[in-house]
């Protein structure tokens, strides 16, 4: 399932049976005082991972755990690459993989990668390369709030600080784009919190890791069908 466990021979023997390669985008960031730094690329490996366990012909890429995280910018810990830098690597890295895997998805964890993922994305079509890119889309709120807690605590339970939850700014993310793309996160939250994660549960948590995973079997069915599809487990 994971392709830095293959030899070399099992890969390209993989690359002939026209095997996916999945791989998470994520970032390292802050996501206020009761989540860990790498929870946009928690969330997303554990997508990849498990659409990986559901499909026979998908294997899972090593994380990238950097990303554009500019908008977080003076809150200790974040560490950015920058949109430039990451398309670049995201250019770069698809085009080495495409020497072996001729099918890609790009499974995106972090909002901020949106904008460097799509220019990559179209770069490398161009190219005739058959890369795709899947940003799960949640709804709730928008970053360190009830969505990315309660997955969490499906996810790393033992990393969330649920006695330091609290709310940040919870007006809604239409409202606060013109202030993030002005000032950033800490402009609006002084905690990093866009949402309010008092009340986030497994239970909800698992629902949403659910429906992530069945959208993006949904896509690859659309992409390159199989003849039996199966949903989450």
């Amino acid at each position: 399932m994971f392709v830095a466990h293959l030899t070399s021979p099992q890969a390209g023997a993989c690359a002939a049976a026209g095997v996916i390669l999945v791989i998470a985008l994520g970032a390292t960031e802050q996501h206020g005082p009761h989540l860990p730094l790498s929870t946009d690329t928690d969330i997303a490996s554990a997508i990849c991972a498990r659409v990986a366990a559901l499909r026979d012909d998908v294997v899972v890429a090593p994380a990238v755990p950097y990303g554009a995280s500019g908008e977080h910018a003076g809150f200790a810990g974040t560490l950015s690459i920058g949109q430039a830098a990451l398309e670049l690597l995201v250019v770069e890295l698809c085009r080495s993989a495409t020497d072996t895997f001729s099918r890609i998805v790009l499974v995106n964890g972090h909002g901020g990668n949106v904008e460097a993922l799509r220019r990559a994305v179209v770069l490398l079509r161009s190219e005739s390369r058959d890369v795709r890119l899947f940003s799960p889309g949640y709804g709730g709120d928008p970053h360190a709030g009830r969505t990315e807690t309660s997955i969490q605590l499906v996810l790393r339970p033992d990393l969330v600080r649920t006695e330091l939850a609290e709310p940040g700014d919870t007006r809604p993310l239409t409202e606060l784009l013109p202030l993030l793309r002005a000032g950033g996160v800490r402009a609006v939250s002084a905690n990093g919190i866009l949402g309010d994660p008092t009340g986030s549960t497994a239970e909800e948590g698992a629902d949403l890791l659910t429906a992530a995973t069945t959208a993006l079997l949904e896509d690859l069915g659309r992409w390159w069908p199989q003849d039996r599809e199966e949903g989450p487990r």
